[in-house]
């Protein structure tokens, strides 16, 4: 099973959580072979990604979104094997808010999201709260 666009269950849980605080958000993203789009293009999954960020800048940066952190994943040391990942990074927000304005702008929704969709083959979109940074784990 893939997960490409969030439940509503998960949106639901998402828009109950205070909307005011920063948000980090960790993408784990699979790109398909062959983009997947409805008039049969032929370019990879990656390039579609590419133009899904294209698209996607200027809302992106409009709310005040930036990516924090970027990586390409080379082994899964614990988890299942079979979750490879082709990217990796995370999105500060700051607000859950500006993340929600970002995913409901009309611009984004018709101009980026059929990109994304396209795209991704498995993805994985985690909402985190910052916590403070130091030299031990916990």
């Amino acid at each position: 099973m893939s997960h490409i666009d969030p439940t509503r269950d998960a949106f639901t849980l998402f828009k109950g959580l205070d909307r005011t605080q920063p948000v980090e958000m960790l993408n784990l993203l699979r790109f398909r072979e062959i983009a997947a789009y409805p008039d049969d293009r032929k370019i990879s999954g990656e390039e579609a990604y590419k133009t899904y960020g294209r698209e996607s800048s200027a809302v992106f940066a409009r709310v005040g979104g930036r990516i924090i952190w970027r990586g390409e994943p080379q082994v899964t040391l614990i988890g299942p094997a079979e979750e490879r990942w082709d990217m990796a990074f995370i999105a500060a927000y700051p607000s859950a808010n500006a993340f929600l304005e970002m995913v409901t702008d009309p611009h984004y929704q018709t101009h980026a999201v059929p990109h994304r969709q396209a795209a991704v083959a498995d993805s994985r979109l985690v909402r985190h709260a910052a916590l403070p940074v130091g030299d031990m784990f916990g």
